[in-house]
């Protein structure tokens, strides 16, 4: 599915990514996990060309995608919500719901869309500005879902949203894994983390230093604590 080989990325002369490995299988959903700082989200953002890589490669799908215009990379499959939802405040949650496409989805695709997320379906002409953070995230999940891509990248969706609607993202979240759709996820909510995903790794000073499936991380609180500083 997508595999990164040894990806580096500077901000100017800072060098953030030194030589990043990891890999998404089909149908998997996978955590990378670190404290701040260590280049979670610049992963992501290097994977959608937003931050050109400065060594390494991007594959998805047999394609290297890391040589691609930043545009282009969602046409091959990736939907990406980031972090901080990018919501176009002043567009109704219709226009921003269909902004990424060149043409409407077939009619299954918006009914399953709106079966998943029926508060969207009932505040399609309300500016997307006026939805609560919750709403929000549904919205940028939703958006990716009518490109129907085969991998879906999130960055830290839970952030900054009310405990009972992480509960519902996190189950719309486990409810899009379960079609078939690959996972790559960046969160804060440890917990979460490891109850979406059957894999996760670690990050620290902009490498990959762990690699784990959940089940066994749950059961190592000395990895936990020393990448993390948490305890689950």
């Amino acid at each position: 599915m997508i595999n990164l080989q040894n990806l580096h990325a500077h901000y100017g002369k800072v060098h953030v990514l030194r030589g990043v490995n990891l890999n998404v299988q089909p149908g998997e959903a996978v955590a990378l996990l670190g404290r701040n700082g260590v280049g979670k989200t610049t992963t992501l953002k290097t994977i959608m060309g937003l931050v050109p890589p400065t060594g390494g490669m991007v594959t998805f799908d047999g394609q290297e995608t890391s040589s691609m215009k930043p545009h282009l990379i969602p046409g091959t499959g990736i939907g990406y919500v980031p972090q901080g939802r990018g919501i176009f405040p002043i567009l109704s949650v219709e226009e921003n719901l269909f902004i990424g496409v060149s043409k409407r989805p077939p009619q299954s695709v918006i009914n399953y869309v709106f079966d998943r997320f029926p508060r969207l379906n009932e505040r399609l002409k309300q500016p997307g500005g006026t939805l609560s953070g919750g709403e929000q995230q549904m919205l940028a999940i939703a958006r990716c879902l009518v490109m129907q891509p085969k991998l879906i990248i999130l960055d830290e969706p839970t952030e900054g949203i009310m405990p009972i609607l992480v509960k519902e993202i996190r189950q719309e979240i486990e409810a899009v894994r379960e079609t078939g759709v690959s996972i790559l996820l960046v969160e804060q909510n440890i917990k979460t983390a490891l109850r979406l995903c059957t894999r996760v790794y670690l990050m620290e000073k902009g490498q990959v230093v762990h690699e784990a499936a959940a089940d066994d991380l749950k059961e190592d609180q000395d990895t936990l604590h020393r990448y993390l500083g948490v305890n689950v």
